[in-house]
């Protein structure tokens, strides 16, 4: 059962189903969309990516995924699972535009490696980031990650592999 979790100005929680449409906000919004995944996204795909975090990711218990709001409102998405890609544990979270600027991502970002590391009992944790997302490399670096390899997409763009060690 995924846990809630709280930093000074944000709450991670699971989802409900009344989040729907802010997470399909978020992930229609090509600012954010842009560096998830392979991109932008039917609206179609982001609601059924949105119905399997019921039926497949909590119902099996796969992995921890959040709905993260700050003062009562749904301003992102985060989430840590296992991948084959870096071999580890990844964490993976976005923010709303309209709370970006403010120091959330880096909050954000340490309460998800502080969840690995505290209650997983990893000793690394890892993260995929596309080179040309200065920013959240830059939050990533500012927390203690470093730079692992690089990943070259098939659609010519390169992926970083970040990695920070308990």
């Amino acid at each position: 059962m995924t846990p809630t979790l709280h930093t000074k100005r944000l709450v991670l929680e699971p989802y409900v189903p009344e989040d729907e449409d802010g997470f399909v906000a978020l992930f229609q919004d090509a600012r954010v969309s842009r560096y998830m995944g392979d991109g932008p996204s039917p609206e179609v795909d982001d609601r059924a990516l949105f119905g399997r975090i019921f039926t497949k990711v909590y119902a099996q218990n796969l992995f921890e995924v959040w709905a993260v709001r700050r003062d009562g409102e749904y301003v992102g998405h985060a989430e840590i699972k296992p991948t084959e890609t870096v071999g580890g544990h990844e964490i993976i979270y976005a923010l709303a535009p309209a709370a970006w600027g403010s120091g959330l991502g880096t909050e954000l970002a340490e309460a998800i490696v502080a969840y690995g590391f505290e209650t997983l009992r990893l000793s690394e944790v890892f993260a995929t980031v596309a080179a040309e997302n200065l920013v959240s490399l830059a939050v990533l670096g500012k927390i203690g990650f470093r730079h692992v390899r690089d990943i070259e997409e098939d659609d010519g763009g390169t992926t970083r592999v970040l990695a920070r060690s308990l």
